[in-house]
């Protein structure tokens, strides 16, 4: 199996395609809104990626956090709202929040199931920072270590409950970042125990069944290389430190936050520790590169990935949709915190 997740080019899959997959294996799939027309042919298109591989449990996925990160949208499916939401509620009633953020993604997973997605990239669990670049912003769930690792436990919890495996992003923390990482890589200047804020929820949650790396570059760990690259953060840091056994992914390995050709910087990746590629523009001379640029899936990343595929086995019967967002809405309706 090549330790890679594409992307998909369209609403069905093309000749191509199909040839490619069979021939590279890749670990599993990620979604995107030009994927997503309606549930009839998004539910055709996972149908038709497990049947190039022959089994059912398959790693199919999805940014699919609320607000303005939603791949899938109405009127089709649900909207659901931003991390921010959760986090005003938080400052005014915390179990209640926590509550209504399980039982939102609860239903999110349901919807996400039924369409045949597995894993769900959600919840990002970085830290909001005063004047960091707005590509976490809304999409955080607290500027407070404990409070962001509480909500983020129960997103967890609630995909897992509709059978969805989540995946805590962007470790060892993206909140402190002063520029978006699809157009260029921030480096972060905190101090070692500065950052101790920042990694704090992802230490919380480590048994989180998969992470994802950030592109960004920490001056106190490692001056040459973002997390992504560094085999110094991912093994002292994020295993270690952290603590997280679980399945590691990196961000999307095309973003210009990183230097090199697409393949070069997926092979970085995977020597630095990383156990997947995520690789999401469904570029064909890209993908190739990766699969002849990185070696086959090491015994250690396959065992975490059947683990991570096994949240499956979590799912509750008799999950009613409308009744989880009636509930939700409801909590959320406390003092008016869904501004």
């Amino acid at each position: 199996m090549t330790p890679a997740i594409f992307g998909l080019a369209g609403a069905e899959l093309t000749a191509d395609e199909r040839a490619f997959f069979k021939e590279a294996d890749p670990t599993g799939y990620i979604l995107f809104a030009r994927n997503c027309e309606n549930p009839e042919q998004m539910r055709a298109l996972t149908d038709s990626l497990r049947e190039i591989h022959g089994r059912e449990r398959l790693l199919i996925s999805i940014d699919q956090e609320g607000g303005r990160v939603a791949r899938m949208k109405p009127p089709h499916w649900s909207a659901f709202p931003a991390g921010e939401v959760f986090d005003k509620l938080y400052q005014i009633a915390p179990a209640s929040a926590i509550e209504a953020a399980r039982v939102n993604a609860q239903a999110m997973g349901l919807e996400l199931a039924q369409m045949g997605v597995t894993v769900d990239y959600h919840p990002p669990v970085d830290v909001r920072q005063a004047g960091a670049n707005d590509v976490i912003g809304d999409r955080a769930l607290g500027s407070e270590p404990k409070q962001v690792a509480a909500l983020g436990r129960a997103i967890l919890d609630g995909l897992a409950s509709a059978g969805v495996a989540g995946c805590i992003k962007h470790m060892p923390g993206h909140g402190r970042s002063l520029c978006d990482t699809h157009k260029e890589m921030p480096t972060v200047t905190a101090s070692d125990e500065e950052l101790e804020w920042d990694i704090a929820p992802f230490r919380a949650l480590s048994d989180a069944p998969i992470g994802m790396t950030g592109h960004l570059l920490f001056a106190a760990w490692d001056k040459a290389n973002p997390a992504t690259l560094s085999s110094f953060i991912i093994s002292e840091i994020i295993r270690k430190r952290i603590g997280f056994d679980g399945l590691l992914l990196t961000d999307d390995i095309d973003m210009e936050a990183l230097d090199g050709t697409v393949p070069e910087r997926s092979k970085r990746a995977i020597a630095a520790g990383c156990d997947i590629v995520l690789n999401c523009w469904a570029k064909m001379d890209d993908m190739i590169g990766i699969v002849d640029r990185i070696p086959t899936m090491s015994a250690g990343a396959a065992e975490r990935l059947e683990r991570a595929l096994s949240v499956a086995d979590q799912a509750k019967a008799g999950g009613d949709k409308a009744e989880l967002l009636a509930k939700r809405d409801a909590l959320l309706a406390i003092k008016g915190a869904a501004a």
